[in-house]
């Protein structure tokens, strides 16, 4: 094979192969088990073909580039993946001063599920509302509580596994 056929086809099996390795990772970290598992199935068999590839010609420099750059690559579309297809829930905390019960208005008609924790804060009394969604929703939330103009405080952290409360009904 063509030593230029052959980086490319290392750069972008390298790409699939770091691809799938974050994904896996993520579903695994969001407790998808089975699914992590036949990525990682996927994931080490293109590995050891390029891993073949490169080790057979290590004194071709040009497949070490390729193997090198389609792992960065990798990394890069991966999270790329990810992010758009938002796999799992969060907690969103947004700790505002006053002007709650709008905001709270607002979160509670565009469906989110809204509880209130009353705390005292470097400048007085503040509140926290506490927000569990999927992660598809957080552009959408972030948008209503820009709109306030509450000087919130967001924080946003992943949720491994949740039961009961309140989510939107999935649209079919």
């Amino acid at each position: 094979m063509n030593i230029i056929l052959q980086a490319v086809f290392i750069f972008f099996a390298r790409i699939v192969d770091v691809s799938i390795g974050t994904m896996r990772t993520i579903l695994l970290v969001k407790g998808q088990r089975r699914i992590a598992s036949i990525l990682g199935f996927f994931e080490v068999m293109i590995y050891l073909i390029v891993l073949g590839k490169v080790v057979g010609n290590v004194d071709k420099p040009v497949l070490i580039l390729a193997y090198c750059s389609g792992y960065a690559a990798g990394n890069i579309i991966g999270s790329k993946i990810e992010e758009r297809l938002s796999i799992g829930r969060l907690v969103v905390q947004v700790i505002v001063k006053e002007a709650m019960e709008e905001l709270v208005e607002s979160l509670r008609e565009a469906g989110f599920g809204v509880t209130i924790i009353e705390g005292e804060g470097r400048e007085g009394k503040s509140y926290m509302l506490n927000i569990i969604l999927d992660r598809k929703q957080v552009k959408k939330l972030y948008e209503i509580v820009d709109g306030c103009d509450c000087g919130a405080f967001i924080t946003t952290m992943d949720v491994r596994s949740s039961l009961g409360g309140y989510f939107q009904p999935k649209k079919m």
